[in-house]
């Protein structure tokens, strides 16, 4: 294993296969800065490369898992692309914009599945983050709210597109012109989260074990599993059909598949190469 990286605004572990990915702004709940920003992406391409790392799960230290933007960063956009070129100035949001997006699509392109566990609030950027995570749980004291609409921004980072494909259209759109507040039970109900469970304790304990039954899982066949979930997401049933053939013909005769084998031979735990 190599070693940890070391980030400002995140806070990491990995043990068990399992790396733990804190948002470390507390005292901000969490709220998402520059620095944070380009430290999500820098994460996500670290998990995707360590081979020790089968799973990921992204949680917030504090109060709250992500307030949303930073206000201070928000603000300060104007400065950050001035120009006396009007067509320039545009160019340079649009670019900054699409730098946001890469940072949190860094988290569906990571090979490994990533796990979003929710506590408090999950505002704005919070919800297009935990969008393009591969599986959510919450706490009862989780509160969702896609924000944007209320501050003049059209969402741009990403919930817009993923989330219709998790809750559906119409939920979305009430979400996306309202900026009501989802309680953690109606998130599990409408299918945001897989599971509302008690308190913070008690979700982190849950994400745990499902992170620690992914990680026990063959590695490589996780990673293609996500690979075709994600592919078969953004495409129609007969062109994922020929994908995952395309794959399986590549990937199936694996090491992955012989542990497998020999452990429903044999009744012992497999044990899988990173």
């Amino acid at each position: 294993m190599s070693s940890l990286p070391s980030f400002t605004t995140l806070a990491v572990t990995l043990e068990q296969h399992v790396a733990h990915i804190r948002l470390n702004r507390p005292d901000r709940a969490n709220a998402v800065d520059d620095a944070m920003w380009r430290e999500l992406g820098e994460v996500m391409r670290w998990l995707d490369r360590e081979p020790s790392a089968r799973v990921g799960i992204i949680s917030g230290n504090g109060a709250h898992f992500c307030g949303g933007i930073d206000l201070n960063m928000l603000m300060g956009v104007q400065a950050r692309i001035q120009d006396d070129c009007q067509g320039r100035q545009a160019e340079k949001l649009r670019q900054l914009i699409v730098e946001l997006q890469d940072s949190l699509s860094a988290i569906e392109l990571c090979r490994k599945p990533v796990i979003a566990a929710v506590h408090g609030s999950c505002v704005g950027a919070g919800l297009d983050l935990i969008a393009a995570c591969d599986l959510r749980y919450c706490s009862e004291d989780a509160r969702f709210c896609l924000k944007e609409i209320d501050l003049g921004i059209v969402a741009d980072v990403g919930v817009l597109q993923r989330l219709p494909k998790i809750v559906g259209d119409g939920y979305t759109r009430e979400l996306a012109f309202t900026a009501r507040k989802v309680a953690g039970a109606e998130a599990a109900q409408r299918g945001l989260v897989s599971q509302c469970l008690a308190d913070r304790d008690s979700l982190l304990q849950e994400v745990a074990k499902v992170a620690a039954q992914i990680a026990a899982k063959p590695p490589l066949t996780v990673r293609g599993v996500k690979e075709n979930l994600n592919y078969a997401r953004d495409h129609t049933v007969a062109e994922g059909l020929r994908y995952v053939a395309s794959w399986n013909a590549a990937m199936l005769l694996s090491k992955d598949l012989e542990a497998a084998a020999m452990a429903h031979i044999t009744g012992q735990a497999p044990s899988y190469r990173d």
